[in-house]
């Protein structure tokens, strides 16, 4: 008896298999449908096991980290490219390469895996997959020793860019940084030293806990009693530029998820968090509930919400392109282009002046992405000056960071690198005159 039209196929139910199909759907949503691999995430895993689901972010995210190298193997083992119908079967070969090449599964048991997905969801390629990936199981390697694997995985479009930016040994460097999973980056409400003995992680200089990624988070010692908050440590430095905001009235602009909130009403700060998309906000509402804390969650856009009054800080983590985030989402350099960019750069200019509008007389402005790329960050700072003459650049001090001088530009602002090991940030601290 058939299953009934539209369920899933039995094939696709087994265990282990389920897992695979999910990945497929994940790969159709972000490289087709262009959709963020996060925001996929949750209905393509619902039904799925922990263990599966950590298959499925493993897989996937080494198929988009490596998908240079992966299509070029591809490409090595085929006399012409695939058609545009083998869509699906291209994932499918994928992923399964990235299972056997990269992720050090059992050969039989990638190569079966995929064959049985390629039977329900691309069948006319069913053998073509399992004949690529059986000759790439004998051949793989010595193809793979000869690649160039920064530059293989890195998109024209952004190498070319970082060439620009950095010069073409750092365009490298930043590359071949984001082959690899960033670590598990954590800020803690008080005595780092004691959780970091918890959680067996490291503390670092700028305060910020670091452990080795994998496993479920909230399962870890002090999630579910708010102790702490996962957060890289490069994202934690921004609201460290306010200093001392005990009792202080601070606006924290495009808010969700919600790190810096917490970190400036952890530290006594009187926080409003202004977060344009209302999907986002009630993420952030939860965060601050889980971590007891509280603040003023308002969803409105930044470009046009007036305060009820000047705050002493205004901290603007303005939308991005995020290329400085790309080891732990690397479906961005896939879905991003230099239009965006542009783009991009305009909107946070808009957003820094309107949050020059809400700083009181003598107070703080800092703004900061989450982008490598200049016209986000350093090419921000002066002609927002011109536009803004009330305003100065206060230079930031390495003390006021852990003393990580390395992160400070000749200019007095913050830059951080993946191939330092942090993501990549920028930030810039304005005081504007007292009256």
């Amino acid at each position: 008896m058939s299953a009934p039209k539209g369920a899933p196929s039995p094939a696709l139910q087994k265990p282990g298999i389920a897992a695979r199909a999910a990945a497929l759907n994940l790969m159709r949503a972000v490289l087709e449908k262009g959709r963020p691999l996060d925001d996929a995430w949750g209905s393509a895993v619902a039904d799925l096991e922990v263990r599966d689901r950590a298959l499925v972010r493993a897989s996937v995210a080494t198929a988009l980290r490596r998908m240079g190298q992966i299509d070029d193997l591809i490409e090595a083992m085929l006399d012409k490219k695939l058609p545009q119908s083998a869509q699906a079967a291209q994932h499918i070969l994928r992923l399964g390469i990235a299972e056997l090449m990269f992720m050090g599964l059992a050969p039989h048991a990638a190569v079966d895996a995929a064959v049985t997905v390629a039977k329900a969801r691309a069948p006319r390629f069913a053998k073509l997959v399992n004949a690529v990936l059986r000759r790439l199981g004998r051949e793989g390697e010595a193809i793979l020793a000869g690649q160039d694997a920064a530059r293989l995985n890195c998109p024209d479009w952004l190498w070319r860019r970082w060439e620009a930016a950095y010069g073409e040994a750092d365009a490298r460097a930043l590359a071949e940084a984001h082959l690899t999973e960033a670590p598990l980056d954590i800020t803690v409400k008080s005595d780092a030293a004691a959780w970091a003995e918890k959680l067996e992680a490291t503390v670092l200089p700028s305060g910020s806990l670091r452990r080795t990624a994998g496993g479920q988070v909230d399962g870890l010692a002090g999630f579910t009693e708010g102790a702490w908050w996962v957060q890289d440590a490069a994202a934690a430095l921004p609201a460290r530029l306010a200093g001392n905001v005990a009792g202080r009235h601070v606006i924290d602009l495009c808010a969700a998820p919600g790190g810096k909130t917490a970190q400036l009403a952890s530290a006594g700060a009187e926080v409003i968090a202004v977060e344009k998309n209302a999907k986002r906000a009630p993420r952030l509402r939860q965060n601050l509930e889980r971590l007891g804390l509280k603040a003023e969650v308002v969803v409105a856009d930044a470009g046009t919400w007036t305060p009820p009054e000047p705050a002493d800080v205004v901290l603007l983590d303005a939308p991005c392109s995020a290329t400085g985030t790309l080891r732990r989402h690397p479906d961005i350099a896939h879905n991003k282009d230099a239009v965006d960019i542009a783009t991009l750069a305009r909107a946070q200019a808009r957003l820094l002046d309107s949050g020059a509008g809400m700083v009181a007389p003598g107070g703080l402005l800092i703004y900061c992405t989450c982008s490598l790329e200049p016209e986000e960050g350093e090419a921000q700072v002066q002609p927002f000056l011109a536009r803004n003459p009330e305003f100065r650049i206060e230079p930031i001090a390495a003390a006021e960071i852990g003393g990580l001088a390395d992160a400070i530009t000749a200019d007095g602002n913050l830059r951080t690198r993946p191939d330092q090991g942090w993501d990549g940030f920028f930030a810039a601290r304005f005081r504007k005159k007292a009256n």
